[in-house]
């Protein structure tokens, strides 16, 4: 049988109010929030990652380390594995159970503020492509340095790299030779970006690869939704089991909470605070009663001990 047990403020002891002071310093000087997602054996055709709220100059960097599809060599048309980053406008409602079962997501093409990054298993890389009024959403390959010099977009050029060889990664001298694509000129006509191109690692029957993305200006702020998509399991009576291990990391100016979240840690920090106050406040109360009825009772006392003398005499 579980036994829980319920403990008051005045019941903790002073090591555990110093791991509670540790704890909050600890989370003072996080860089980011960091998901770890390894997946065995999955079926699912799509697989939600993260949500979260961004405001200008914060990040999100994800890196998938390992994606094993076990698919035989298809001729397929279009891609149908990759990741779609859509941002959710306020008062939406988001749901796979809306839609066709059978439709790819990866094959919107019309859809607003939304990302797609198909990934080719053929040619060893990964489109990228953006839709709607995303000016100042920088998508670079590879992630962001654990210290960097100046805030905002680290890399606002993004690269166009060529097929990976087996087991070997893009370095930066070969994206240097490469030509690059200025963000400026990749809006097109239709309102979709030009597609950019990220290298796709191919190692031991697995692919690899990672990126990041800045938001640059306060009209890219809001709420994020990472998604995952494995369109072949979208059919019925053909799914594959796949394999995955993905890193994703956010991050605020203000630190790892994400934008909905940061006032109600300031409303937290504020209600404790009132609460400890009132205990204070209470405490003394009770201890300024205590001494009151302590005196009185001696007081009544005495005058008990002096009245029952008089009636002796």
């Amino acid at each position: 049988m579980a036994v829980s047990e319920r403990r008051g403020l005045a019941r903790r002891s002073p090591p555990e109010w110093g791991q509670l002071l540790l704890l909050l310093l600890l989370l003072g000087g996080c860089s980011g929030r960091i998901h770890r997602l390894a997946l065995t054996g999955e079926k699912r055709a799509d697989i939600q990652l993260n949500s979260f709220g961004f405001y200008t100059n914060g990040s999100l960097e994800v890196d998938l380390s390992l994606l094993r599809l076990g698919l035989q060599e298809t001729e397929e048309k279009a891609p149908l594995v990759g990741f779609s980053l859509t941002r959710v406008r306020s008062g939406s409602v988001r749901s796979y159970s809306t839609r066709d079962p059978h439709d790819c997501p990866l094959w919107k093409n019309s859809s607003n503020l939304l990302v797609l990054f198909l990934i080719n298993t053929k040619d060893l890389r990964v489109q990228v492509r953006k839709y709607g009024e995303q000016k100042k959403l920088f998508i670079s390959p590879g992630l962001l340095p654990e210290a960097p010099s100046e805030p905002g977009p680290s890399n606002p050029v993004h690269t166009v790299t060529s097929n990976v060889d087996s087991g070997a990664t893009t370095t930066l001298d070969k994206a240097k030779s490469k030509p690059t694509v200025s963000q400026g000129d990749q809006q097109g006509p239709s309102g979709k970006d030009k597609e950019l191109i990220l290298g796709l690692g191919h190692l031991n029957n697995s692919y690899n690869f990672s990126f990041h993305v800045v938001i640059g200006s306060q009209a890219e702020e809001g709420q994020y939704s990472l998604n995952f998509h494995n369109c072949y399991n979208s059919r019925p009576g053909q799914e594959q089991p796949f394999d995955i291990t993905v890193m994703i990391r956010e991050k605020n100016p203000e630190g790892f909470l994400s934008a909905a979240e940061i006032p109600l840690f300031k409303l937290y920090m504020v209600m404790s605070a009132c609460f400890l106050a009132a205990g204070i406040f209470w405490v003394s109360l009770l201890c300024r009663n205590t001494m009151t009825n302590s005196g009185f009772r001696e007081g009544l006392s005495k005058v008990n001990k002096t009245a029952s003398g008089r009636e002796l005499l």
